[in-house]
């Protein structure tokens, strides 16, 4: 850890964050690249890296209940410039540590109400957020709208999810569009990711560090201009008689402390690669929250709902016997735990049941006699709870299921991210850290850095994930390798990979048991090293990782031995929808990890990431059916390429040890 090196400074010029005028002050990144530009007087702000424009001046304020608009009318009365540099741990993730360094102004306003506005530049992008310190009669506040906007300077080509309402699992294909395409009733959830056309200069608008607060959206600006605007969803207990001017989208009191808005963030980077490789939505978040994180760790864990409880054994489904059998399967399969789904419960429903229990299993299932044998085989347990029922039943249930060595809970159908929901998304993980529980979240709104603030928030869903297989042919090889891009740029996903009834577009079927996936062998394996999820999913049944003799099926040992956390990640080639090329390192071990959409290709993959030395390069990579992985061995260095052959919504792995 480096120590933090704080060189303020008040009204500076030149060094940290110079004035360009006495109405306007910039703030610079570290690097120099990325300049943020606040005009005070009209209070908008811009955006520049190396020197070309990227946001044209922009509106900034909010509009508060019974207060007005904050900005209207202020003035500036200084700002505070400092530098900070030093790094923290993760707990789990993409890579070991990462860096916080940035230069920062605290600029502070005054007019019908004080308030600060806080920029920060960092070498792979920026960050605003508002404050509202307590002042004589203002007590509370309630936000109706926000008036930050992106205005682009040119029309972009970009790809966002337009979920168009409020109620959503956050579940959509990151579609390419025109940045003038995007319309004022659009709902694009974050991240909205764009090409600046100057060269591979990629940007994402997103957001981090969201508490007493709304998520937000992003709409089309409504002057028809290029670019767009936060849009928050109202608070879920608003009148739903009024109409949109009385909707309140927060309400904080202000507790002696003030209140920060989320971080409005751009993350950019030279290549799409730069941004699925950052970290700094989370380096954005507030630290921490658990001081004793040793029972937090990464896991593989076989589900039994993808598959429809096949396993082959009499009467399969929602009982003691089913589940003893895929506790036997993940011992086999060196996975770590089972995840018992939906249904295990007293009146267990994907719906609010007030007759429900989520404290006693039914029946057909002996838990205590369920966790004693996963117990005796060294294999752990998760559980599935609809989030209504978890509410109602919170501390009672996290008591009981820590009682019984219960691991992590996996908690869904939220589907909503206003105030409210932000808020029980803070109470969930907080408790469920008391007792000592993970935390995977379906229904759940894109990541925003909650997974630094509580680390055993391990995954979580808000992903058009590999379930889309059981009902129908969205989740194809272009959507698999947007993802990486897009999506997965804020934080882990639970895609739930491990398909292994592999079969080629033209002869893919939906269907709800053993589902088939369109894309290959290769595609399945690489998704373990590509896709982020500390907490990994291996979907499909037991007997797909079999061959007809009992031998493992191709790509079985590969999941086997692939770690979920990383100690280093770098994206080594790629482009948006396109295809991917990434490396993951664990401790000496590196792990590569390549896709492709339905077009086939051949890739030279420089090894300039790997050290001194000589390494052994184990190769896994379509083979002569969709089913089928080539193998292939040799010794390699640094200075040295390895060649990967991607069949039509193909992938390859490989392992290179010293």
């Amino acid at each position: 850890m480096v120590d933090p090196i704080r060189l303020a400074s008040l009204l500076a010029l030149g060094l940290l964050a110079a004035t360009a005028s006495a109405a306007t002050v910039t703030v610079k990144s570290p690097d120099g690249r990325n300049t943020v530009s606040i005009d005070s007087d009209q209070l908008t702000w811009s955006l520049n890296r190396d020197g070309k424009r990227i946001i044209e001046p922009s509106p900034l304020g909010l509009k508060l209940l019974d207060v007005g608009t904050l900005g209207a009318g202020a003035r500036l009365t200084g700002h505070t410039d400092n530098t900070i540099k030093d790094s923290y741990e993760i707990v789990l993730g993409k890579a070991r540590s990462a860096p916080d360094h940035y230069r920062q102004s605290e600029i502070s306003f005054a007019g019908k109400l004080q308030f600060q506005l806080l920029v920060r530049a960092y070498d792979n992008g920026v960050a605003l957020r508002y404050i509202i310190p307590e002042q004589q009669g203002l007590k509370a506040v309630k936000v109706m709208s926000e008036a930050t906007q992106f205005n682009f300077a040119k029309d972009f080509d970009c790809w966002g999810a337009n979920i168009g309402r409020f109620d959503t699992s956050f579940e959509a294909e990151y579609d390419p569009t025109k940045a003038s395409g995007i319309r004022p009733f659009h709902n694009y959830m974050a991240p909205l990711v764009c090409k600046t056309g100057v060269g591979t200069t990629t940007f994402a608008i997103a957001e981090s560090d969201v508490k007493d607060y709304p998520g937000f959206y992003l709409s089309g600006r409504g002057d028809a201009g290029l670019g767009v605007q936060v849009t928050l969803p109202p608070r879920f207990d608003n009148n739903r008689d009024f109409r949109s001017r009385k909707s309140v989208s927060a309400s904080v009191a202000l507790n002696g402390q003030g209140f920060k808005t989320p971080w409005r963030v751009v993350m950019l980077g030279d290549t799409p690669g730069d941004l699925t490789a950052s970290s700094l939505i989370p380096t954005l978040a507030a630290p921490s929250q658990i001081q004793d994180t040793s029972w937090i760790k990464p896991a593989k864990t076989a589900w039994d709902w993808w598959n429809d409880w096949a396993v082959n054994i009499p009467n399969a489904g929602i009982n003691t016997a089913t589940y003893k059998a895929f506790v036997d399967f993940s011992k086999e399969m060196k996975l770590d735990d089972i995840l018992i789904d939906e249904g295990w419960s007293v009146g267990s429903d994907i719906e609010p049941n007030p007759k429900a229990d989520i404290t006693r299993a039914k029946p057909e299932m002996d838990m205590p006699e369920l966790l004693q044998y996963a117990k005796s085989q060294g294999v752990g347990v998760w559980l599935w709870v609809q989030w209504h029922q978890l509410d109602r039943q919170m501390d009672a249930a996290f008591r009981k299921y820590a009682a019984w060595g219960i691991k992590g809970v996996k908690v869904d159908f939220m589907n909503r991210n206003d105030q409210e929901m932000v808020d029980w998304y803070h109470k969930v993980l907080r408790k469920a850290a008391e007792y000592q529980l993970m935390v995977d979240l379906h229904g759940a709104y894109p990541p925003n850095g909650l997974h630094r603030t509580w680390p055993n928030y391990v995954t979580q869903e808000g992903v058009l994930g590999a379930e889309y297989n059981k009902w129908g042919g969205r989740i194809t090889a272009t959507h698999n390798v947007t993802l990486p891009f897009t999506r997965m740029i804020l934080g882990p996903m639970d895609y739930t990979p491990g398909g292994f009834h592999n079969v080629t577009p033209s002869h893919f079927a939906p269907r709800n048991r053993e589902p088939m996936v369109m894309t290959t062998r290769g595609q399945a394996v690489a998704m373990y090293v590509v896709y982020d999820s500390p907490l990994q999913m291996v979907a499909d049944s037991p007997a797909a990782y079999k061959n007809a003799d009992g031998s493992w099926a191709d790509g079985a040992e590969f999941i086997q031995q692939v770690p979920t956390s990383w100690d280093e990640t770098r994206v080594v080639a790629g482009d948006i929808g396109e295809y991917i090329v990434s490396a993951r390192r664990k401790g000496e071990v590196w792990y590569v990890g390549a896709m492709t959409n339905e077009s086939e290709r051949t890739l030279k993959v420089p090894l300039a990431f790997l050290g001194k030395g000589e390494y052994h390069a184990h190769v896994l990579q379509d083979g002569d059916d969709v089913t089928r992985l080539d193998a292939s061995d040799s010794k390699v260095t640094a200075m040295q390429t390895i060649t990967l052959k991607l069949a039509p919504s193909g992938g390859a792995v490989a392992v290179i040890k010293p």
